[in-house]
């Protein structure tokens, strides 16, 4: 079924290079184990490539397991997680790295802008000295080589007076300052991936929309390739390639942007679709998505999605579907695509 959404202009972005995938993930599962000694997977057999020079967008609702993979393919998840499966960056085996070889990975081949920028950095350090110390770690700059260097990269992500704000301190920037002093830490030694989960949360969209121009540039000039985790469909739409739909640690639906967008194969990515507010048409009440996402450590028999799909059959309780290819690099999650579009007769 054709999905009709009224999203803002696309922003220019160079197409990827067909050159060597930058990172593989094959077969991802994360484990945690509870206190009582169950175990239950936050991300359940997730596999995806990412081309170098690529933005691809991953969204779903809180829980799907979005930020927790990102965190794996850093080696960042918490004591009690296991991480099996094949997680290749830059050709490196990063779960057979040695402490000392993943922080040699991170921030030259690899980087990640997390969340909330302010939690990101020291209150009692000046954003200058944080930045230089990523810098100093991995080019070994000292001095006043190294403070032109910060300054420079200050300068790069939109600071204005540069030289001075090196001096100041995270709670003398604005939300968006601290966000782009942050993207300017992690871009600092030109690594070959940028993972940015939920870059523009809590920003106005002004800013929201300078921030994502500047991940563009970035991409674009340094050829730096992008995961963008993100709640907002309208940005995924504006900036990515490719988009992957996760729900309960799975994704259930994988494509380039314009055949997800207009021809969604998966009851959740459609229903996601509908959820997004339109101005051409005057509603009482927002779309929902009824019901509430599956409890990881007791997840529903067949189909993640099963107990909230308008379009579930008998197959879906009992059965787990493949994500196989529907069409062209298009792979979806079901048993029922959305493509049998007189099943939408139910759903109003």
């Amino acid at each position: 079924m054709k999905t009709t959404i009224l999203l803002p202009k696309r922003i220019a972005v160079p197409e990827p290079k067909p050159v060597t995938n930058v990172a593989d993930i094959k077969s991802l599962r994360v484990t945690f184990t509870r206190p009582d000694c169950a175990e239950f997977d936050v991300v359940d057999d997730v596999s995806f490539s990412v081309k170098a020079g690529e933005i691809v967008g991953v969204v779903g609702e809180s829980g799907s397991g979005k930020s927790i993979s990102a965190k794996a393919i850093m080696g960042l998840v918490a004591r009690n997680a296991q991480v099996t499966g094949d997680i290749r960056v830059a050709g490196r085996d990063v779960l057979a790295l040695t402490d000392e070889e993943l922080r040699a990975l991170r921030g030259t081949r690899v980087s990640m802008v997390f969340q909330d920028p302010m939690t990101s950095f020291n209150p009692v350090r000046t954003i200058g000295d944080q930045i230089g110390e990523a810098v100093t770690i991995h080019r070994r700059l000292r001095g006043r080589k190294l403070k032109e260097f910060v300054v420079a990269l200050l300068a790069q992500v939109g600071i204005i007076s540069p030289l001075e704000r090196a001096k100041a301190y995270p709670h003398e920037f604005s939300g968006g300052m601290r966000q782009r002093a942050l993207i300017a830490m992690s871009v600092a030694n030109s690594p070959d991936l940028l993972i940015a989960d939920e870059p523009t949360t809590a920003l106005d969209v002004t800013v929201q929309d300078q921030v994502l121009d500047l991940m563009c540039e970035l991409n674009e000039k340094q050829g730096t390739a992008i995961i963008l985790i993100t709640h907002n469909i309208a940005i995924v739409a504006s900036i990515c390639h490719r988009v992957m739909v996760m729900y309960g640690g799975q994704i259930v639906e994988e494509g380039p942007i314009d055949a997800i967008l207009e021809n969604p194969q998966h009851p959740y990515t459609w229903m996601l679709l509908q959820s997004v507010p339109r101005i051409d048409r005057h509603v009482d009440r927002l779309t929902a998505i009824e019901g509430q996402p599956p409890d990881p450590a007791n997840p529903p028999a067949g189909c993640k999605f099963q107990p909230r799909c308008p379009f579930a059959i008998e197959r879906c309780t009992s059965e787990r579907p493949a994500l196989r290819e529907v069409q062209s690099e298009h792979l979806a999650r079901c048993f029922v695509m959305m493509k049998n579009c007189e099943r939408n007769a139910h759903v109003k």
